[in-house]
């Protein structure tokens, strides 16, 4: 059986869950944390910065999400197209996972790491005053995405739903939002927001994660 090593609060581990949620593949889901030693060392042997998440296939380790689901893709096939055929829109899905990941991820968990210190008690990282030059660059930069994919979603079309970019924009879309909601001339992209919350296997992700809201650096907000 394929297996699942991460946490259902890390916005990584939700793109590879929802692809795995969209084509009811079965596998196994082995969360990581204190007191997960036996997970959390598949995952430190597994890549080489010991970061998830992790699937393991047939005693095969994929890493890094994007692989993850191209694995998928590839070896566990299901309705839901994660890889467009066409190569054009297989193309134009890859392009749009980079920007998720580079441009909303990358930007927001700038501010999430500005909250972070350097300084941990025991496992568990302490939460600091975080340099207001980070916080700022990182909402910049989300600014920035909101208002390119605005302009992009004017006269290009997405793969249909669930996709690479499914997976990627959901988990990108919902914590940036948190951390600089998505302005009101972005319309487009609130819209997407909304669309890809509202399916099944990214629901799953936000009620599984929902336990976890306390430990969000900056301050979960009382929505979604």
């Amino acid at each position: 059986m394929l297996a699942l090593y991460g946490h259902h609060f890390s916005s990584y581990t939700w793109k590879a869950l929802i692809a795995l949620y969209a084509n009811g593949t079965e596998f196994a889901f082995h969360p990581l944390g204190p007191g997960c030693d036996d997970a959390n060392a598949v995952v430190h042997s597994a890549h080489p910065a010991g970061k998830f998440p992790v699937l393991t296939d047939d005693g095969q380790a994929v890493i890094e999400a994007t692989a993850i689901i191209e694995h998928l893709a590839v070896h566990h096939p299901g309705p839901a197209p994660l890889i467009p055929a066409d190569p054009a829109m297989a193309a134009r899905a890859r392009m749009l996972d980079r920007v998720f990941d580079n441009y909303f991820q990358g930007s927001f968990q700038r501010v999430v790491g500005a909250y972070l210190s350097n300084t941990e008690v025991g496992n568990t990282p302490t939460i600091g005053e975080p340099d207001p030059a980070e916080v700022a660059a990182g909402k910049a930069g989300l600014q920035r995405a909101y208002s390119w994919l605005e302009r992009w979603l004017e006269t290009q079309a997405l793969p249909p739903h669930a996709s690479l970019v499914t997976c990627s924009a959901a988990p990108a879309l919902f914590y940036a939002d948190w951390i600089d909601p998505i302005p009101a001339d972005c319309p487009r992209v609130a819209a997407l927001r909304a669309e890809v919350l509202a399916l099944p296997e990214v629901m799953r992700c936000v009620e599984d994660a929902r336990p976890y809201r306390p430990f969000f650096p900056p301050g979960a907000p009382d929505r979604d």
